[in-house]
């Protein structure tokens, strides 16, 4: 697997200078060797990978890949690693048919040089419980306003959708989230926010209705929109083509925001590589809807929020830690 993976890799801009069997072996070549950006296997012989990458981000923080299972039980072990500071999780080689591994390793090297990139962050350590900053009365900002949430994120997003819906009131605005993963993460992704979060959080279905106090994150294999009906508005699935390589793609789930929601929706896009939702938060400020942005040095990758504020689509620009508290102060502006 090793060699195979050094294979991949190879690229006119991209050397491996070593590999390790276990994490013993790679803390001592790490020191000689200095890389730029670790692959990390979770299951390795002795020390676990989790429990090396939480030593090595706590000594001696580097940017970090993990190539691993992403079924069953390995979609909880690599989310953990991603709250432990890994800069981003992707299975292990596959082949794409008579191409062979090409899809794979175009796909792993992009993660490397993205990762190659990223400011490290302070990884988060256990979880912790969520800390409302208002306790409103039920419904509130579903009847009083009317509000409808919309967010996007990439590389770096777990975490940070983490920390914005821990701003969150058990009574928020019903809220639609995209955040790029694979299909076996994004249950598991919903599960842990939904033990951590004041509101909500379930993995989309299709056809559920918004109501305040409920996250629906989108899976891993459709685009999440948002669509009306008698009723009133409900989630719904796609599995359209992808749109920037990517479904569920933050750019869909914004152009239904705007043509939908309108002046009442509220757009959020955060850290992450690329330009997916820059086209659509400008559709959402163009329709009348509130927008924020990510700033620069609170971002993983400033690439989506930067992208979104360079095409106008940024109405206002907040670090993460204050973005909660600046969404839910401008619900009731007009």
């Amino acid at each position: 697997m090793r060699r195979l993976l050094s294979d991949l890799i190879a690229a006119p801009d991209l050397e491996v200078v070593g590999s390790a069997a276990d994490a013993q072996t790679a803390q001592a070549r790490i020191k000689t060797l200095a890389p730029d950006v670790l692959t990390l296997d979770v299951a390795m012989p002795g020390i676990d990978g989790l429990a090396f990458l939480e030593r090595l981000m706590r000594l001696s923080p580097l940017p970090v890949v993990v190539v691993s299972s992403l079924a069953g039980e390995g979609s909880e072990t690599n989310l953990r690693a991603l709250e432990l500071g890994a800069v981003d999780v992707i299975g292990k080689p596959r082949q794409d048919g008579a191409g062979g591994f090409s899809a794979y390793a175009e796909e792993l090297r992009e993660k490397i040089r993205t990762a190659r990139g990223v400011r490290l962050k302070k990884p988060s350590g256990t979880p912790h419980p969520a800390v409302s900053p208002a306790a409103p009365g039920p419904g509130r900002f579903s009847t009083g306003t009317g509000k409808v949430l919309f967010v996007g994120a990439s590389t770096g997003g777990t975490e940070a959708i983490k920390t914005f819906l821990s701003g969150m009131p058990a009574d928020c605005p019903p809220t639609l989230v995209v955040q790029h993963m694979p299909e076996s993460f994004t249950g598991s992704f919903a599960r842990r926010l939904d033990s951590l979060c004041a509101p909500r959080v379930v993995e989309a279905q299709g056809n559920e209705r918004l109501e305040a106090g409920h996250v629906f994150i989108a899976p891993g294999h459709s685009h999440l929109l948002v669509k009306r009906t008698p009723a009133g508005l409900v989630t719904e699935l796609s599995r359209a083509a992808p749109v920037n390589r990517h479904r569920p793609s933050v750019d869909v789930l914004f152009a239904s925001a705007a043509e939908v929601v309108g002046r009442n929706a509220i757009g959020v896009i955060l850290t992450g590589m690329g330009k997916d939702g820059a086209q659509g938060l400008l559709a959402m400020r163009q329709a009348g809807a509130h927008t924020y942005g990510q700033d620069e040095a609170s971002c993983v990758v400033y690439g989506m929020p930067r992208e979104a504020a360079a095409l106008g689509g940024v109405e206002e620009v907040a670090c993460l830690s204050e973005m909660a508290r600046r969404v839910l102060a401008g619900l009731h502006r007009v």
